[in-house]
């Protein structure tokens, strides 16, 4: 995760609620896809970084974008800068950023009319910001947050909001928001809190060698889209393990989650070792 240029400043809430349980640990086949929605939250990431240094080296003028949507197609990612118009029915594009042969570089096009957009960036920004209207309720003025909108498979949008990292070298886990909002953009589906205290994970020290990170998760029995996000973000490759009320799973460096074994089990492992 970059420290980014463009921040919304928000503070952590407090929610009580739990995510259902699980009796029985998830398929193979449900952890690839916690995988596959982790690695594309990366990427999203890393392609509004890269555009913005991008589009800021080019001295936007104040106010001709008030942000940006990025969008994976299968030339790679295209970042679009820009606003909703007043009517809220057209994204004015002022900014196109498109990938280059790496991750992190970027074609920036300024465009002399901006680019009225109804379809993908429009509902795409509005589910932003119907996903932010809720996020404001219950949060104040105080941390640095990012977010971030995917297409789910049936055409509607999942909104990530991410605290943002802030100091180099350590990076935060935690205090996460999954929003799944409709198709077009104005109606929140379903809120999913990924985790609810921040920790905030730093590099090891030169000459320390960390086999693996580990941290508990008290909402829900499965890892979180943003586990894996973390994972691939932090400089240092090392795997993760996420230790549920139920189960235990272990992220490896690439992103790939496998179960381990229960919790009761890996607690007895513990427990003998500590002998």
């Amino acid at each position: 995760m970059k420290i980014s240029k463009i921040l919304i400043i928000l503070l952590l809430f407090s929610v009580s609620a739990i995510q259902a349980q699980n009796d029985k640990p998830p398929t193979q086949t449900e952890l690839d896809e916690i995988t596959a929605r982790g690695k594309m939250l990366f990427e999203y990431d890393v392609a509004a970084w890269h555009s913005t240094d991008a589009v800021f080296a080019m001295s936007p003028e104040e106010g001709s974008f008030t942000g940006y949507i990025a969008r994976k197609t299968e030339k790679g990612w295209t970042v679009a800068y820009g606003k909703l118009n007043e009517k809220q029915d057209k994204f004015l594009i002022v900014y196109e950023a498109v990938e280059g042969e790496k991750p992190e570089e970027f074609k920036v096009t300024k465009l002399d009319k901006p680019k009225e957009d109804n379809g993908f960036y429009l509902n795409a920004a509005k589910s932003l910001e119907t996903a932010l209207a809720e996020f404001s309720k219950f949060y104040v003025l105080n941390r640095a947050y990012n977010f971030a909108v995917l297409p789910t498979k049936n055409g509607e949008f999942f909104v990530y909001a991410l605290p943002a990292q802030t100091e180099i070298g350590v990076f935060p886990l935690g205090g996460d928001v999954r929003y799944k909002i409709s198709k077009d953009g104005a109606k929140i589906i379903e809120t999913r809190q990924m985790h609810k205290s921040i920790i905030e994970v730093s590099t090891p020290p030169k000459g320390v060698e960390v086999k693996t990170g580990y941290h508990t998760a008290v909402l829900d029995d499965i890892p979180e889209d943003s586990d894996v996000f973390h994972v691939l973000t932090r400089k240092f490759n090392i795997p993760e393990l996420i230790v549920t009320n139920k189960f235990v799973y272990q992220i490896a460096p690439d992103g790939l989650i496998k179960y381990v074994m229960t919790r009761e089990a890996f607690t007895k492992i513990g427990q003998e070792k500590s002998k």
